[in-house]
């Protein structure tokens, strides 16, 4: 099981754009079953003062986590650029998981990371980042990270200019191969 993950919660966004783009394209390269988890769709609720103890995770947490974290082998994680650095619900949520079923949830799991910014560089430092923090927790991080930089500009309707629908694909297509 492949879950791509869009670490923003703001509905509507071009994290989610990119997201969605993705989970639609992949099925190209994989007869895996695939899960698209939106933050913004997750019920915020799970942030709370007891969050860090696992008897009080938001049970809409432990389901997500049950279903479509611990199951997945690889992980697509989408983030856009927040400060120069990943978006802190992303963190959040990354920390919650990490709560129970620590192991099962992170250990020897691979990982896509995909940065999505309107500047320049794609969100290079939040893809640094994050790095850094899934080798801790003992992912495996496929080496051809995607800075997607001025994202709005290769949008079009029905997903991304031919450039960008190429790197894309090669990108699915390398990380399938992972």
């Amino acid at each position: 099981m492949i879950t791509i993950i869009s670490a923003t919660n703001r509905p509507d966004s071009r994290t989610e754009y990119v997201s969605k783009n993705l989970f639609e394209m992949i099925g190209k390269y994989t007869d895996e079953e695939v899960n698209l988890i939106k933050l913004s769709e997750v019920d915020p609720g799970f942030i709370h003062p007891k969050m860090y103890e696992a008897e009080f995770q938001h049970p809409d947490l432990t389901k997500l986590q049950d279903e479509q974290i611990v199951p997945a082998d690889k992980w697509i994680l989408v983030s856009p650029e927040y400060n120069g650095s990943y978006s802190g619900i992303g963190k959040v949520f990354v920390d919650a998981l990490s709560i129970r079923k620590y192991a099962e949830t992170f250990k020897g799991k691979k990982l896509a990371l995909v940065g999505v910014a309107t500047g320049r560089a794609g969100n290079l430092r939040g893809l640094d980042h994050l790095t850094t923090s899934f080798n801790y927790l003992g992912m495996n991080v496929y080496p051809n990270r995607l800075p997607l930089a001025q994202i709005a500009d290769h949008m079009i309707e029905d997903g991304f200019d031919e450039a960008t629908t190429k790197t894309l694909n090669d990108f699915l297509e390398g990380f399938v191969e992972f």
